[in-house]
């Protein structure tokens, strides 16, 4: 039986090789319709009800979870460093207060997190600026980067001060990150369960076989950023893609810190949707 049809958002960063090389290699459903995008750009689609399910910033799913429902087992995450959302600086760290720091346009699930850091866990209070998507956000004093751009900045030497961010919230919180969330929008749970199951399924077993074959999918794509197969392949190892009892309550904290703040309108609750 032909599958239903589905509008499918996928991040175009390495992080999601893993998942996605396999998904291009094997998954061949005609109705099944992918768009690659950065994840601000993602957020908005599935906001907007031009995507059914996808890939979505941690953020997107806090200030509107009366759209989504969290798909289970899939994240983006790290339990500590994460090796590709970074604070730099020009300048030393400490020093930041009353300085230009530029956010990528895109990412906001990592802008929070960089508010987080800097205000609540080291007392420093910049000037914040937000590019736009496709900006380039290099040229400032100070910026947070993720993704691609991200692995090439840390060798560019441009940036003499680097931060990892989720290495900073480790440290602080003892828990891990959720950068990103798989979610499906709650009225096509309503109109095509059968599919968004199906959805689900491919999903999980491109994960299964992309961490088997992971030094081979290393080295398939190392080359677009560039970097060499092994530390590719050490990137991608450090990643983590479930979503566990500990991630759970690292995103429920995330959340906490949202609401005091004033950053979300207040509490969220997790709706995980168990197909």
């Amino acid at each position: 039986m032909m599958a239903g049809k589905a509008r499918i958002g996928m991040v175009d960063f390495i992080n999601t090789a893993p998942i996605y090389e396999v998904w291009r290699q094997q998954v061949r459903e005609p109705g099944w319709r992918v768009t690659e995008a950065v994840p601000s750009v993602l957020n908005r689609m599935i906001r907007k009800g031009e995507l059914d399910l996808g890939f979505v910033s941690s953020l997107e799913f806090a200030r509107n979870p009366e759209k989504y429902l969290i798909m289970p087992s899939l994240s983006i995450s790290s339990t500590g460093a994460v090796g590709s959302v970074f604070l730099a600086s020009r300048t030393p760290l400490s020093e930041l207060s009353g300085r230009d720091l530029t956010f990528s346009g895109q990412s906001r699930s990592s802008s929070a997190l960089a508010r987080i850091v800097c205000e609540e866990f080291m007392g420093l209070h910049p000037v914040y600026r937000q590019a736009e998507v496709g900006e380039e956000p290099g040229g400032g004093e100070a910026v947070v980067v993720i993704g691609d751009e991200a692995l090439r900045m840390a060798d560019d030497g441009g940036f003499p001060h680097i931060l990892d961010l989720g290495e900073v919230w480790f440290a602080h919180t003892g828990l891990p990150f959720v950068f990103a969330l798989w979610v499906v929008r709650r009225d096509f749970v309503v109109s095509s369960p059968q599919t968004a199951r199906e959805v689900h399924r491919a999903l999980i077993s491109c994960l299964a076989e992309g961490r088997e074959n992971l030094s081979r999918i290393s080295a398939e794509v190392a080359g677009r950023i560039p970097l060499d197969p092994g530390r590719c392949y050490r990137y991608l190892a450090g990643l983590e893609y479930d979503l566990d009892e500990e991630k759970v309550k690292g995103l429920g904290h995330f959340y906490a810190l949202l609401a005091e703040r004033g950053e979300i309108p207040g509490p969220v609750e997790l709706e995980i949707w168990y197909p």
